[in-house]
């Protein structure tokens, strides 16, 4: 591919976005449009029942693979690529040794070995006061957990520790000799100061945790580091291409979708649920139901909930009851979701008075209740299997607007909506998100996510764009919004009180099965 655009030279960007399954690079022009695309995936390792492992290396091998793959693919003069962003899993622990080496396997994100450590941790900081400091509570898949196990359980390897760093920032090592992370990826540690951006001396001291094993502090935008000569050869990128911070997963999709500014927030709709907010202030949930973390944006912060059966909860439908439609969309070519939306448009608001409680995993956002389950309420003989499936998508929705209700009630409200993941590509559940939210609700025209946002990071690192709203300006289109529908509001909102008062109810009985 030509370097320029008549007699304009065309700028390139390269967004990394190291996956749980997989690492997909992404060449872009300056304007967001994707160029080249790669993917390489890599094995997740369970020692023991509850444990996630991956090697850093295998991360390694695909980032510089995929990096030399969009290059080599596109035609594009490695010169011509101004920056380099990175996107990637949060809270996974990498130890390298004296020669930045690796000591073991990375403990990952969904690893869930570390319940007396976080007890520990709450124990020696007190919970609200790591509240206050981290804006999260002790949680098993943030990384300081981790940092303790290794120290209880394989204390001669904890002691060959230097350095301590998150997924991404092994991948920046590699690229550029540099031991340096940024703030929006660092909230997810329990370690980080959050509201003054820099590591917490207080929670390393409590925790007997030395401060020189952790990496240097930058923010998202800013330059980390350049491509060194036996990365270049690697890779083909170009030695001295500057790699900025890049972000967390999520951060990096905000970026990616343009939720940087005040008002802005979206939704994805994955196997979990997530609804993530802007805020241009700190805000911090005392009881711990949703997080808080430094955005990509310098001097900003984001507001996210989490619930864990979003998606989820329809694959568990499908799968056990739409078989037949299964079947009769791979006849077509098509994906069942499609013919299952169309036979749930069918169903009125309310589901025949059907609510579904989508607890399937339990809880995270914002009842904090793992023993919570499912629940179809309302059931009687009228209703159908679609019944079942409209009240899914409307239960669904309900679980993502009382996280939506904690964040307005913590001051972050959002006039504007994007969705995302499975659920966002679906026009029904978009319109329900719009008419149980009472607001816009709009797609963005590239599905690239947090690749995307890396290189707008990596855009303003270089010089192209003077800040991150600029950028996300000039590199993401979005699609029309669907705007929320008065009257379907008004029929929700009835029956959203009802799935409001269902779990106070339950909450005892959920205890009192979770003991039988």
């Amino acid at each position: 591919m030509a370097g320029a655009e008549g007699d304009k030279p065309v700028n390139y960007l390269i967004g990394i976005d190291l996956g749980t399954s997989g690492t997909k690079t992404v060449l872009f022009d300056q304007n967001g449009a994707a160029i080249a695309s790669a993917t390489v995936e890599y094995p997740l390792y369970q020692p023991k029942n509850g444990w996630a492992e991956q090697e850093p290396s295998d991360w390694w091998q695909a980032a510089a693979a995929t990096v030399r793959r969009v290059i080599d693919e596109s035609g594009v003069a490695p010169e011509a690529i101004k920056g380099v962003g990175l996107s990637g899993q949060m809270h996974g622990l990498v130890m390298l040794d004296e020669a930045g080496e690796p000591l073991r396997r990375s403990i990952i994100w969904c690893d869930g070995r570390t319940s007396r450590e976080c007890a520990e941790i709450t124990a020696l900081v007190g919970r609200q006061r790591l509240i206050e400091i981290t804006a999260n509570p002790a949680l098993t898949g943030f990384t300081a957990g981790k940092i303790l196990w290794v120290r209880r359980h394989e204390p001669k390897l904890y002691a060959k520790c230097r350095r301590i760093l998150l997924p991404k920032d092994y991948i920046r090592y590699q690229l550029t000799g540099e031991f340096a992370t940024e703030v929006s990826d660092a909230s997810g540690m329990n370690l980080l100061d959050v509201p003054n951006r820099c590591w917490s001396g207080e929670i390393l001291e409590k925790l007997e945790i030395d401060g020189a094993l952790l990496a240097k502090m930058y923010e998202s935008c800013e330059v980390t580091g350049q491509i060194t000569p036996r990365a270049a050869a690697l890779t083909g990128l170009a030695a001295g291409t500057p790699v900025v911070g890049g972000a967390g997963d999520n951060a990096a999709a905000a970026v990616g979708t343009g939720v940087v500014e005040r008002g802005r927030a979206f939704t994805t709709i994955g196997t979990s649920g997530v609804v993530f907010a802007h805020s241009d202030r700190v805000t911090i949930d005392p009881q711990g139901r949703v997080h808080t973390f430094c955005s990509a944006v310098p001097g900003a912060w984001t507001v996210m909930s989490c619930t864990l059966a979003a998606g989820l909860s329809l694959k568990w439908l499908r799968d056990q009851f739409f078989t037949e439609e299964m079947k009769t969309a791979e006849g077509m070519g098509v994906d069942p979701y499609f013919l299952m939306d169309q036979q749930a448009g069918r169903v009125p608001i309310g589901a025949n008075r059907l609510i579904f409680l989508p607890y399937l995993m339990g809880e995270r956002s914002p009842l904090l209740d793992e023993n919570s389950r499912g629940v179809f309420f309302g059931l009687s003989a009228i209703h159908t299997k679609y019944d079942l499936l409209r009240a899914v998508m409307e239960g669904v929705t309900y679980s993502q607007r009382q996280c939506l209700d904690v964040l307005r009630g913590m001051g972050v409200v959002s006039t504007e909506m994007l969705a995302c993941g499975g659920g966002g590509s679906s026009p029904l559940w978009r319109q329900m998100l719009a008419d149980v939210y009472g607001c816009p609700v709009k797609t963005v025209v590239s599905k690239e996510g947090p690749a995307l946002g890396a290189a707008i990071l990596a855009g303003v690192g270089a010089g192209l764009y003077p800040n991150v709203q600029e950028a996300c300006r000039g590199m993401i289109q979005t699609n029309p919004a669907q705007q929320p529908d008065a009257q379907a509001s008004e029929q929700y909102e009835r029956f959203y009180q009802v799935y409001q008062s269902l779990y106070p109810a339950l909450r005892e009985s959920f205890q009192r099965l979770s003991k039988l």
